[in-house]
């Protein structure tokens, strides 16, 4: 990974956050400018959002064709050959690119929170719009990353370029990154309460009264916009109910368990970026790794894609116990393997299904010792917990799995329970999110210092 450097200016810049910092009212000298600066964005953020979206649908039918476009149903038709030929497809396609691209542009790729903290929300534009359209490629073909990396992606960059040409400030150009970034996820899940959220604590960092509004208004405006490919209604369907009681007791008792393995999950994110290959290795690593994982779906179908069809069936309380068991313990893995091998894609979706199966597997013990409750509740929370606590956000986690269901009240009191409990347990043991995993000590410590000022 690129070495970071945190010169005395970029300090002192962030001592000043009141001078720079975003218009509080339309009065304010040069407010229109940076209204104008949040609406295009949020336009930018919506269109690029449906294109993405239409480029996965598309890429997705010709690689796995299903009558209602589920990955996990064609590949159960789909022949021995197919699953390996697919991925190792998408392999060598990641092979090439990423040696192109590493070729073609200057360094390496920058993570969009990295860029916030240490280069004032800058990114560079050819590795980063390189990066989001592979992601959308190789994630359609049945990588088990996430689909939501591509449009944070291509989002951020389009609020990077407009902070440029309207010469906006380094604080203000963090700010629109992050509104960028989480319009962008906002856009493609339809989630215009929890992006916004997602992007002032988990990307910024800072949940200020003074942001909500641009975070508010991007979000909304790119998933109005994007309801034009990108379906507007909840993305996980959910009839779950009674054993109230019982899920909140469990919570109590599973909520540390999803913090440790939340722990777990971003230190193997972390390793996993510390092992991805270089020089001539880029070529090679991809294809095998990818291959691996076409071989293991023949058997499991579930690993292809980002996970959301697994959490779908978690959440639906139709997984067997054994299976639940295995894909708690291989589902991980392909993320690793794909992570190490040098993919890229989002990490959001598969935090999401890693909680759901956790919590579905611990509910299942738990339904041995006080049965009634559906299975499919110990996976909502499960899967609300570990999001939380790998994100390092419990309060956009929680209003996310509240849009990601369209239900709200059927489990926010042991959702609350196990989000706190398990962020609580995961930053006593370590402070790091699955978004800046790949922070040094020391590079974290200096987040941590620069984050001080942006509170008061």
């Amino acid at each position: 990974m690129a070495k970071l450097n945190v010169d005395a200016n970029q300090v002192e810049d962030w001592n000043h956050l009141s001078l720079q910092a975003p218009p509080e009212a339309a009065a304010t000298p040069g407010a229109h400018v940076f209204w104008a600066g949040v609406i295009l964005i949020g336009v930018g953020a919506g269109v690029s959002a449906a294109v993405l979206a239409e480029i996965l649908f598309a890429v997705q039918s010709l690689a796995w064709p299903a009558p209602d476009g589920s990955i996990v149903e064609a590949a159960l038709a789909a022949g021995f050959w197919r699953h390996v030929a697919i991925l190792l497809g998408a392999g060598l396609l990641t092979g090439v690119a990423q040696y192109l691209l590493v070729r073609l542009s200057a360094g390496n790729g920058i993570e969009i929170t990295t860029a916030l903290w240490f280069k004032a929300g800058r990114l560079p534009p050819l590795r980063t719009f390189g990066s989001a359209l592979l992601s959308v490629l190789t994630v359609a073909m049945g990588e088990s990353l996430g689909r939501e990396g591509a449009p944070k992606q291509i989002s951020a960059l389009l609020a990077n370029f407009i902070s440029d040409r309207f010469r906006f400030s380094d604080e203000q150009r963090r700010l629109l990154v992050a509104c960028g970034a989480g319009a962008g996820m906002a856009a493609i899940y339809d989630v215009p309460l929890g992006g916004a959220l997602f992007a002032l604590e988990v990307v910024r960092g800072v949940l200020s009264l003074r942001l909500v509004l641009p975070a508010l208004a991007t979000s909304v405006i790119a998933t109005v916009i994007a309801w034009s490919v990108v379906p507007n209604a909840p993305t996980y369907r959910l009839s779950i109910g009674g054993g109230e009681v019982s899920i909140l007791i469990w919570s109590l008792f599973a909520a540390p368990v999803a913090g440790v393995a939340s722990v777990a999950f971003v230190r193997m994110i972390a390793k996993a970026d510390r092992i991805r290959p270089e020089s001539w290795r880029r070529f090679l690593a991809p294809p095998t790794a990818f291959a691996l994982l076409g071989l293991a779906s023949v058997a499991f179908p579930q690993l292809l894609g980002n996970g959301r069809e697994l959490a779908q069936l978690t959440f639906d309380g139709a997984v067997p116990p054994l299976s639940l068991v295995l894909l708690l313990g291989l589902k991980p893995l392909a993320i690793f393997v794909c992570l190490a091998s040098g993919g890229v894609g989002g990490l959001f979706t598969p935090s999401l299904t890693f909680g759901a199966l956790l919590g579905s597997v611990l509910g299942l013990f738990w339904t041995w010792l006080w049965p009634g409750a559906p299975l499919g509740a110990f996976a909502v929370i499960g899967a609300g917990a570990v999001l939380a606590a790998t994100t390092q956000g419990p309060i956009s986690a929680v209003v996310l799995m509240i849009e990601l269901t369209g239900r709200d009240r059927a489990f926010i009191a042991p959702m609350l329970v196990a989000v706190t409990i398990a962020t609580l347990t995961a930053r006593t043991i370590d402070p790091r999110s699955i978004y800046d995993a790949r922070l040094t000590d020391d590079e974290l410590a200096e987040r941590q210092r620069l984050r001080e000022p942006a509170r008061h």
